[in-house]
């Protein structure tokens, strides 16, 4: 039976609503008390009975737990038939847990979305050098694999030939996809957006990046399930006290009444109330200001954070790659311009995508003949024309002369960050695009309320070169960024700064960074990240607005700030209410009770106050 109860809580919580509701809509929208008393009477049966169970199997193993508290206050509203006090506890409590447990529910899912991602199968090479696909378990090390266009890379490994574009995103979070050739290095999970390799396996299995990503989540999501909510750690020595004192009125002075009294005083409903009323309230501010907390405890960590480590890519980034930058070397910029797209429309290459995205619809040319570079670039005849498309290395392998201005601006736009793009006709260079991943709109504002609220530390952990992230940290006053991070590292690095004493939250939302966001005391997600990143994640920045984080941050101060004054309320009003038993002859069980229910009504509209809460003005 107790274990039937157990199973059936959440079904008990929304029966008691019910019933909540249902009673008072007949003591004051119908004057029917008979009703009202029954409704709310059987409310508070069925909701303390999962809370006594638990209450008793913690008593089982020595643990005084909250549950003994709302217990004791239930039956002490019981005894004086305040049933509207003892259901509202019971109800509040039931949904509080179940909060809690759709958040463990939502970071298990995580693990096994994210184990999914992982390839089932690989095409392997026979003895007589034809590819059969067979079960992923079945590849060894030393094995030949191949990869076709669009499928996933089974393993971790070296092409032994073809070419071909991966997005790695999965691995080091970066959306550009890398150019892969003989003798590049490859990771299980990611994505052969075109061509054909075969590779050869040198690490399979758990061994692989993407097998210690979810090795990594698992590891921190059972470190972080340890923790107990701040409430319960509170009554663990207040309710012993309550308890104990009650049993020593009674042994004294032989005054069942008064120990009851002392029991009924010494458990307010405002202290279980006061901090549901505050999570409720907080987290309903952060869902209409496009935050998602989960849970009370995700509160207390996030407003403790000193230092905050970014991923680059779509976190500070948008995460596509833009013409950011374009420089004219001729006069005749709308017939460069077509001859350009004419040629990039031939291409598949992440920065020829961006380029035709730019310059949009204008008039092309046939192309009549091209050759493609490898690692460099396009050479193509159009209307006639040589044209020339590409990086520097290429226009000097062509002996394109590149003028003092032209040099000046390459050495600009690289220190910038760009991926550079240039193109010359007939020998002349005419143009030159750069392109970048470009910074989210007002990101340094917000990193900057972001400091003003207190946190220390703003860093940038990317799987870009290092040049990219330097030129990012400087651009938006960052105190620490590092480059060349794959998901193992970024993880490493958070570890490192944890034992110097510092609290984390981890900023990201790829695969890439799902170790980092569990590992991290508290993960963010931007919300147009994978599901991944968003189940493991404690804080969701909806619609990726970072303008939120601030806010989020913010917010999570002010409830810890109002769940402490609710707590000093509660606990204030029950050391009055006790002193007074002993020092006034005025005290009794219905005027400790009217306290008691205005000490609720103040915990409660405390509460409500943070539904309001706004990000104070920026100085």
């Amino acid at each position: 039976m107790q274990k039937f109860i157990l199973e059936k809580k959440n079904n008990i919580a929304g029966v008691s609503a019910l019933l909540i509701i249902l009673g008072f809509t007949s003591e004051f929208g119908f004057h029917n008390e008979s009703l009202a008393m029954w409704s709310l009477a059987l409310a508070s049966v069925l909701g303390v009975a999962p809370i006594a169970i638990q209450a008793y199997q913690a008593l089982r193993v020595k643990v005084v737990s909250i549950d003994l508290l709302v217990t004791i206050a239930v039956a002490g509203a019981f005894v004086i038939r305040n049933f509207e006090e003892s259901a509202i506890v019971t109800f509040l409590f039931l949904f509080g847990a179940f909060l809690e447990q759709r958040t463990l529910q939502k970071t298990r899912s995580a693990i096994k979305e994210l184990t999914e991602l992982a390839p089932e199968s690989a095409w392997k090479q026979r003895e007589d050098g034809t590819f059969g696909e067979v079960a992923i378990d079945e590849v060894t090390v030393g094995d030949i694999l191949l990869v076709k266009t669009g499928a996933k890379v089974p393993v971790d490994g070296m092409v032994q030939s073809g070419e071909g574009y991966i997005n790695e995103a999965s691995i080091t979070g970066e959306a550009v996809p890398v150019g892969k050739h003989k003798d590049s290095r490859v990771f299980a999970g990611t994505i052969l957006e075109n061509g054909t390799i075969q590779i050869i396996a040198e690490r399979v299995g758990e061994d692989t990046t993407f097998g210690r990503i979810i090795e990594l989540v698992e590891e921190a999501q059972d470190s972080k399930s340890e923790t107990q909510r701040f409430i319960d750690k509170f009554s663990l020595y207040y309710t012993p006290f309550v308890l104990i004192l009650s049993v020593v009125v009674w042994l004294i002075f032989r005054d069942m009444e008064l120990a009851i009294t002392i029991l009924v005083l010494g458990c307010p409903g405002a202290l279980v109330i006061g901090v549901p009323v505050s999570n409720v309230a907080g987290i309903g501010n952060g869902a209409r200001h496009g935050v998602l907390l989960k849970g009370s405890e995700v509160i207390h960590d996030f407003s403790k954070v000193d230092t905050i480590v970014f991923d680059k890519t779509g976190t500070l980034t948008i995460g596509n790659p833009s013409v950011a930058d374009t420089i004219y070397y001729t006069a005749e910029e709308e017939k460069t311009a077509a001859y350009l797209v004419s040629v990039e429309q031939e291409s598949d290459h992440p920065l020829a995508k961006a380029i035709v995205e730019k310059l949009g619809e204008i008039g092309t040319y046939k192309i009549e003949k091209t050759d493609v570079a490898r690692g460099g670039g396009i050479v193509a005849l159009v209307d006639g024309h040589r044209i020339v498309v590409g990086n520097l290395a290429l226009m000097e392998e062509e002996q394109i002369e590149i003028s003092d201005q032209a040099h000046q601006d390459i050495a600009r736009l690289e220190q910038q960050g760009n991926s550079l793009v240039l193109i010359s006709v007939d020998g002349e260079m005419q143009a030159l695009f750069g392109i970048r991943d470009q910074v989210r709109p007002n990101v340094k504002s917000h990193l900057q309320r972001l400091k003003e609220l207190g946190v220390k530390h703003l860093v940038v952990l990317s799987g870009d070169n290092q040049g990219t992230v330097d030129v990012v940290a400087r651009q938006l006053g960052l105190t620490e960024a590092y480059g060349h991070m794959l998901p193992e590292d970024k993880a490493a690095y958070i570890k490192r700064l944890q034992k110097e004493g510092r609290i984390i939250a981890f900023v990201g939302d790829g695969v890439n960074d799902s170790p980092s966001l569990a590992l991290a005391q508290i993960g963010i997600a931007m919300g147009s990240g994978t599901d991944v990143a968003i189940e493991t994640s404690d804080v969701v920045l909806m619609n990726s607005d970072f303008s939120r984080l601030p806010h989020a941050f913010g917010l999570t101060k002010a409830i810890l700030a109002n769940m402490r004054q609710n707590i000093a309320i509660a606990v204030g009003v029950v050391v009055v209410l006790l002193a007074s038993v002993f020092l006034s002859e005025w005290m009794n069980m219905s005027i400790g009770m009217l306290v008691h229910e205005a000490s609720i009504l103040v915990v409660i509209l405390n509460g409500m106050r943070l539904l309001r809460y706004r990000l104070p003005k920026e100085r």
